[in-house]
């Protein structure tokens, strides 16, 4: 925080974040109660047309990121999403929305979000030095879950007194505060990239193969892919469980979805504290993860469920940021950027494989065992860890009286 320019970044971005997670919240909402009969499955169609383009728009978007000029590229998706957040609460405000509304302005804004996201997670690289990059990205992420702890909260307020449009224009307002801390920003202190992205046919491809040599990237991102596509659909979750099982109002759902991000808030800071992330934390942030979503299912009454969350929350920010720190400072910079759009792809992208899915499951079978996905999805990753341990480091387990042994035996050549 020392740093000027990354003062004005994350304070920006700090509104701008708040803004957004209140949209979301509304959005859940106005699906889930104004525009139908608590449909989950409407709203994991939401999140996989909000959150599809990031796997359809990979092979440019993660390229943009890494050849165009980051900041001119953040204030243009920036305005864009400002400009859609208006137009939706526009509609809903005067009574027109109807539920393709939603389904379209969702597309349009993940069209715009899936250029915008790389940019923003790779421009912090030009921000702070080398060696404080990881601490960067922790705080970032300590930032985005801040104002997923006041957004949601707000939310709750705002749609019960007013209604959901009043929550997308308050959106749309709070995007001027990150547009005005990009153009604030002193370009002569930005740190220079290091290398360019090639432009030769095959660059667009690169960033695979580069991924696909490096047996660790393929471990953290496949633990990433599981827990994102059936893990990280807490929209539905939450709704669905305040809803059905516990028969809540939008201020029971706001507060849900704040708590959670108590924990995600606690697992950013805890990130940030650490010079170098571990992948043996993303061990411990699997398992954690799985019984965490357990718990959570089985919670009888409302507090437990929020309880259960914080734990969940904690977790999850430990496998994503982790993940990302350990992406990012291990990736070569010259193909950074489509690198990090392939993690953001698994990150996001999975969302239109699993949302629906878990959506179906919420609405046949309850709440309860869509929770009950999420948990196995932790387990799943927890076991493509051990898998790259025991073949890539030689992991060997071993029971010494009552306890659990562990050493490594690095592999012949």
């Amino acid at each position: 925080m020392r740093n000027r320019n990354y003062r004005l970044w994350a304070a920006g971005a700090l509104v701008s974040n708040v803004g957004t997670w209140m949209q979301r919240t509304a959005q859940d909402w106005l699906v889930l109660t104004h525009l139908t009969n608590h449909n989950a499955t409407a709203v994991g169609t939401v999140m996989a047309l909000q959150f599809g383009p990031q796997l359809v728009l990979l092979p440019f978007t993660g390229l943009a990121a890494d050849r165009l000029n980051r900041r001119k590229l953040l204030m243009a998706t920036q305005a864009a999403m400002g400009l859609l957040a208006l137009g939706l609460g526009l509609l809903t405000v005067s009574g027109m929305a109807q539920l393709w509304h939603v389904y379209v302005f969702a597309l349009l804004l993940g069209c715009v979000a899936a250029f915008d996201a790389p940019a923003r997670q790779t421009f912090v690289a030009e921000l702070v030095s080398e060696t404080e990059l990881s601490n960067a990205v922790a705080l970032n992420s300590t930032s985005f879950n801040a104002a997923r702890m006041v957004g949601p909260a707000v939310a709750g307020l705002v749609i019960a007194a007013t209604g959901p449009g009043e929550a997308f224009l308050l959106n749309a307002l709070s995007f001027v505060a990150v547009l005005t801390s990009l153009a604030c920003l002193r370009q002569g202190e930005l740190y220079p990239r290091h290398g360019t992205a090639g432009r030769n046919k095959g660059s667009l491809m690169e960033g695979f193969r580069y991924v696909w040599r490096r047996p660790d990237l393929r471990a953290l991102l496949a633990m990433l892919f599981l827990v994102a596509t059936f893990g990280l659909n807490f929209p539905i979750f939450i709704s669905t469980m305040s809803v059905g099982a516990f028969h809540g109002g939008p201020g029971q759902y706001g507060l849900l979805s704040s708590t959670m991000a108590i924990g995600s808030v606690t697992g950013a800071l805890l990130a940030a504290r650490r010079a170098q992330p571990r992948f043996g934390l993303l061990l411990v942030g699997s398992a954690v993860f799985g019984f965490g979503c357990l718990a959570a299912a089985l919670m009888p009454n409302v507090v437990g469920f929020g309880i259960a969350l914080v734990v969940t929350g904690a977790a999850a920010q430990t496998l994503t940021t982790s993940t990302n720190g350990m992406v990012q400072m291990s990736t070569d910079p010259a193909l950074r950027g489509r690198v990090i759009a392939i993690l953001l792809a698994i990150l996001l992208g999975s969302t239109p494989i699993g949302a629906p899915m878990v959506g179906w499951v919420a609405d046949t079978f309850g709440p309860r065992w869509a929770m009950g996905v999420a948990a196995a999805a932790g387990f799943g990753s927890l076991a493509i860890g051990l898998r790259y341990l025991f073949r890539h480091h030689g992991l060997r387990l071993r029971l010494e009286g009552r306890r659990l042994r562990y050493s490594f035996v690095p592999p012949p050549p």
